[in-house]
Order: C-alpha cells, then structure tokens, then sequence
C-alpha cells in the first residue's frame, strides 16, 4: 500500500499519511472484534444456557435494531456530531449495556436478556456503517486502496473468535464481557481519528432527515437500487448462516466452534487483497455477482456435510472471505461512489440496513420457523435433520444470480466499472 509520513510535506498522489492509515486499521479491527466476539457464537451461548428457544429472536430483535437505528444515527451524524465522537458515544453505551447481559442469561430472565441484545445493538448497528463512511472519506481520492484497510475488519473477527476459542469461553457468558472491552478501547481510538465537523451541519433539518428520506435519491440510480434488492435476497443466507451456523457445526460434532468459525474471518485476509485485481479484470458486476452467488454453493457443501462429508463443513467456513469479501466490501466501495459527501454515512447505512436488518431479520425469523418445525422435531436423527433448514439459501443463491445478471448495468468498460472517489448520484462515479 503506498503510504508516506505524515511530515513529509503534501501528499503526492496516490499516497497517504502512515499515521492516518494506523488509525483507520485500528478503527475497522476492533470493530469487528467487537462482533466477532460474541455474534457469532451467541446461538451457542443462549442454548448452553437453557434459551435455546429464543435463538431465532435474539438474531431477528438483532437484525431490527439494525432496521431501526442506522439511518437515525446516519442522520444524527451528518448533521450533528461530528463522525468520530458519535463512533466514540455509540460503542460506550454498547459497552455498558452489553456488560448487563451475564447477569440477565445467567438469572434465567430471558425477556431481560432479549431486551439488553436489542438495545446494545441499537446502538452498535449503525457503527457498522459508520467506520465504512469514515475510512472512505478520510481516504479521499485513495479509495482504490479501502480494501487494504477493511481487510482488518475479518482480522479483528478472527483475532476475536481465535481468543474466545482458546479461552474456552465459545459457549460462555464471557464473550459479552470481551466484546464490552474491545469497544471501549474502539471509543478512545475513535478520539484520535481527523476532527471533522458534520458534513450537513448548515443544511436545513426536516423531520425526514429523521430516517434518511434525503438518502432515498440514490434509488432513481438503477445500479445501486438493484444492488439494494440483490443485498437484501442474500443476507438473508447470512441471516441464516449467524444465527445456525455455530449450532449446526456442534450438531456435526465439531468442537471449539468460535475457532472452526474463525477460519472464515481469516479467510477474508486471503480474498478481500484481491478485489482491485478482480476489479480491474472482471469488472464490479461480476465481483459482486461472485460474492452473492456463492452463497448458494456454501449451504450445498453444508449439506454435503450432513450426509456424512465432513470436509465439506470446514470448506463452507473458509468461503466466507470471498463471499463477505467480494459482496460487503465492493457493495461498500460502489455505494461510496454513488453519494454525494453529504449522504456518505445514510448511503452506508442502507447496505447495513438490507444486510444486518431486512435480510437478516427475514433470515433469522424464517430459518426459526423452520428450525421449529423440522429440525428441533427430529433432533434425534442427528445433522441430516438440518436439511431442510439449509435448503432456503441455497435457492436464495439461484434467484439472486438471475435477477443480477439481468438488471443490473452492465458496462465492462464504463466508469460503473472502475474505482473512483465519490462522485455525485448519477455522475460518472455511479
């Protein structure tokens, strides 16, 4: 990555400032240590516990916090607060809420502890969105080098399940006390990053602004509002993959699950440093098509596993980087190119709002039903049991290709293709 010390004058072109990029490295790794720490294993945890039951609304309480808070904290934070301290504000209070939930597990309270998950991520959803907005604007015309830096976001994922895992803390109330610390020290990293004021801060405020309404002009561009409805299909897989995913591979008798997951996250380490090479030869239709399609052939190989191929399982866990990879990230990088600074932080805030919200809700209320219905019934005959659980994504991946490979814009040469800084809506950047 080409970087320069910060004392060395201007910044040639194409380079930036090495103390810059630490804290933008440092920003994108404990946030996702943050969830890396506890999301993925909670389905785990909450069963370990006697709340098996409320798994599937613990996710979908999860995913409508995300449906809920980002584009008002979007709002709040192109007008109000200045980007770093409301990242700073918001992963303090997700800290002291999140610190509440061992007791309310561990005392049998459910209603409590559904009622703590909702709230810690009312206030962690939108952060997710946000530490995209600001490393894309701090980066300026360097955008092409992003996914250098969010590939320290499956990092700190990783690092995170790695530490639970070994720990033995998988299964265990402590993932909530480890998430606690690693966004406090992510609120005082915040602190450090460039003061800068709220890019509305003189426009005028109107009770839309409330929940985006000014972000809902990105939809007359056909690009992102097909990217939008494609995102939507498939995170619902993702929906289903957070919320079964570390019970389906205990059920496969997998053991020290939060590191068998953690595999995934590293893999992202792997795939997300190709994405300029895969944009520069196959364009970012196809990246993202890849990244969403194979989705599809991820809950094939689980159910591969189910019938008796256990590698399958683990080749599942390692797709996970060029699936999160080639469709969170480029979605990432194309949506900064499509809004104008002023709506950077609401642009984001859709792609977590189909991803941890709509989708995610859909996937975890749908794959609880059918949990109920299918799986828990015939618990007895083992992994097999999960079929018709695992069936769902893997049409969701079919659908998902047709519906993308025929509307969304195709121009191999065009500038839709290529990495650009951000431009306005309808520019050349979009």
């Amino acid at each position: 990555m080409p970087i320069v010390d910060a004392g060395s004058g201007a910044q040639p072109t194409g380079k930036v400032a090495r103390p810059l990029v630490a804290k933008l490295v440092a920003m994108m790794l404990l946030e996702f240590a943050v969830f890396g720490s506890w999301f993925a294993t909670l389905g785990l945890v909450l069963s370990t516990h006697g709340a098996a039951s409320v798994i599937g609304q613990a996710y979908f309480l999860s995913a409508i916090a995300a449906i809920v808070s980002p584009l008002f904290m979007g709002a709040v934070g192109d007008r109000f607060l200045a980007p770093r301290n409301l990242l700073s504000l918001l992963h303090l209070a997700s800290a002291a809420i999140i610190t509440a939930i061992p007791s309310a597990l561990q005392g049998g309270d459910l209603t409590l502890t559904l009622v703590l998950i909702f709230c810690n991520m009312l206030f962690f959803q939108p952060t997710l969105g946000m530490v995209n907005a600001i490393a894309l604007v701090e980066l300026g015309e360097h955008q092409r080098i992003f996914p250098y830096i969010r590939v320290f976001g499956p990092l700190g994922w990783a690092l995170a399940g790695i530490c639970v895992g070994a720990l033995g803390l998988s299964s265990s109330t402590g993932v909530f006390y480890f998430a606690a610390a690693s966004s406090t020290a992510l609120a005082l990293v915040a602190q450090t990053l460039p003061k800068r004021p709220p890019p509305s801060v003189d426009s005028h405020f109107s009770l839309g602004d409330l929940v985006g309404a000014r972000a809902f002009v990105l939809f007359r561009n056909r690009g992102f509002a097909v990217l939008m409805f494609c995102a939507l299909l498939t995170s619902i897989s993702l929906g289903i993959y957070n919320t079964f995913a570390s019970p389906y591979l205990a059920a496969l008798g997998i053991k020290n699950v939060a590191g068998v997951l953690a595999m995934g996250q590293l893999s992202e380490l792997v795939f997300i440093v190709t994405i300029p090479f895969a944009l520069s030869r196959i364009g970012m239709k196809w990246s993202l098509l890849l990244g969403m399609g194979l989705w599809g052939v991820r809950f094939a190989l689980f159910i591969l596993a189910a019938h008796g191929l256990l590698g399958a399982a683990y080749l599942s866990v390692i797709m996970h980087g060029i699936c999160s990879d080639y469709f969170i990230v480029v979605a990432a990088m194309f949506i900064a190119r499509c809004a104008t600074p002023d709506l950077a932080a609401q642009a984001q805030s859709w792609l977590v709002l189909m991803i941890s919200g709509f989708g995610a809700a859909i996937g975890s209320a749908s794959s609880g039903k059918i949990f109920a219905a299918f799986v828990a019934p015939n618990a007895a005959s083992g992994a097999v049991a999960w079929t018709p659980l695992l069936l769902l994504p893997l049409c969701l991946g079919a659908i998902t290709c047709a519906v993308w490979i025929v509307l969304f814009p195709s121009a191999r040469n065009s500038e839709a293709d290529s990495v650009r800084p951000t431009a306005p809506l309808g520019g050349a950047g979009c």
